[in-house]
């Protein structure tokens, strides 16, 4: 199995190109709003406790489906310790069934970000973002509160891939993970 982790600040474009590459590969693609959405929908606010507890079925489920493999996109705060644990409690669901893992790290400036903040394909899929001005706060606190762009020489995982997606469109970025990676 194959699991492509796609991490990056908020509004980078994490969904987006995981679509695209989805559309190209045998992947299936998990985007971190998949379980945010309904249960802020049904609770009527964020509950982190629920969301990771349907995550973690559905990783464990998909993990012995025997798919090729799964795109799953994450806002990884680098400067938060249970981030980076939680990364390797998702990698241990899926080693038994020999995965590999691939590590996707997307980066653009906040002015890129905040104007991709409200594209149509984002408010369709993330209805929590559709108060543009809340969601463009939320954008803005989170840049300050968490550091989600690595530094040089951070992520030591073997099958790493770093992209500065500013100027690229999705299916682009979609290419060339799937070319780097032979997915």
């Amino acid at each position: 199995m194959k699991f492509v982790l796609i991490i990056g600040d908020a509004a980078v474009g994490k969904m987006t190109v995981g679509q695209e590459l989805m559309k190209i590969t045998d992947l299936r693609l998990f985007h971190n709003h998949m379980t945010i959405e309904p249960v802020i929908e049904i609770f009527g606010k964020y509950d982190g406790k629920t969301i990771s507890e349907l995550r973690e079925v559905i990783f464990r489920n998909f993990a012995a489906s025997g798919n090729y493999g799964m795109i799953f996109t994450y806002m990884w705060a680098f400067d938060v310790e249970a981030d980076w644990d939680y990364i390797e409690h998702v990698k241990e669901i899926f080693s038994p069934y020999d995965t590999e893992f691939y590590y996707v790290e997307l980066t653009a400036p906040q002015e890129i970000r905040l104007k991709r903040n409200a594209t149509e394909n984002r408010l369709r899929h993330k209805a929590s973002k559709r108060d543009i001005p809340l969601s463009n706060q939320r954008l803005i606190n989170d840049d300050k509160k968490y550091r989600c762009v690595s530094y040089e020489g951070e992520i030591t995982f073997d099958n790493y891939l770093r992209i500065d997606n500013s100027d690229k469109k999705p299916e682009e970025v979609a290419e060339i993970i799937k070319k780097a990676f032979d997915l």
